[in-house]
């Protein structure tokens, strides 16, 4: 049976962490129906249950990406909207057009988002994005092109894999990261450069990665470096690096030199 809900008053949720409650918390004010789709939902007789989305939020973890695309029910499939971490194009080859935001507003259990810098998003649906977070006073802005949208992911990745790996060894936060061990974070972000480099087949302006990821940490100077995630993410970039066969010393010396937990 199909809801009798107008064409396009209908967004499903899959993932319903920290991020994907925002994200219907903004679309519930704009007077979307949100379904939400967890691990025990079939997604199948979801579809042919209700009217054709207007989007489908993926918002699951990385490491769950590929299983969750593999499994989305084809009608659906037209609409999506990313917003992983560690996000690269090859990550929803198969998928057209997606809509791909960049997340840069943290949400934790019990405490209000706290924006870095307004989100980037691109895609079919950037509009209805916006207005979404609109709604819950999450800034974002809309990129031009699929070329500022590469752009944008590489330097979340570069904030992120950065600060994680260079955390190892330093502690703290974003802001000490910089002021006290800049030289070598700076050496650590060279080689997540060159890794994104080699993953997108594509050259970037160093120096403006480097100056929008500062930007970030001046955003949030208090943002804690090392997250739970922090040595899968050094040994998925050197897994990646092996693959590719790509040297990444600083990496590698820090796998080698913090203590087995």
């Amino acid at each position: 049976m199909v809801s009798n809900d107008m064409p396009g008053n209908e967004v499903v949720l899959i993932g319903v962490g920290e991020i994907g409650g925002v994200l219907a918390k903004g679309f519930l004010r704009l007077g979307f129906t949100v379904h939400p789709v967890t691990r025990e939902t079939d997604s199948h007789h979801l579809a042919a249950r209700i009217g054709q989305p207007a989007l489908v939020i993926v918002a699951v973890g990385e490491n769950a990406l590929s299983g969750v695309l593999d499994g989305i029910p084809e009608k659906w499939r037209s609409g999506l909207c990313l917003l992983q971490n560690e996000l690269l194009p090859d990550d929803w080859q198969g998928v057209d057009s997606p809509t791909v935001i960049s997340i840069w507003f943290e949400k934790k259990p019990g405490i209000d988002a706290k924006v870095i810098i307004p989100s980037p998003v691109f895609g079919p649906q950037s509009e209805l994005m916006l207005r979404a977070l609109a709604a819950v006073n999450i800034p974002v802005s809309v990129l031009a092109d699929e070329e500022q949208l590469l752009f944008q992911l590489v330097l979340k990745n570069l904030y992120i894999l950065t600060t994680n790996i260079a955390g190892l060894r330093t502690g703290g936060n974003v802001g000490e990261l910089w002021q006290h061990h800049q030289t070598f974070a700076r050496q650590v972000a060279g080689e997540i450069i060159s890794l994104q480099e080699t993953l997108t087949n594509r050259t970037f302006d160093r120096e403006a990665l480097i100056a929008a990821m500062v930007m970030a940490f001046e955003g949030d100077p208090q943002h804690q470096c090392m997250g739970r995630s922090a040595r899968a993410r050094l040994q998925r970039a050197l897994s990646h690096g092996e693959r590719l066969k790509l040297d990444l010393p600083q990496l590698r010396a820090l796998q080698q030199s913090i203590p087995e937990s």
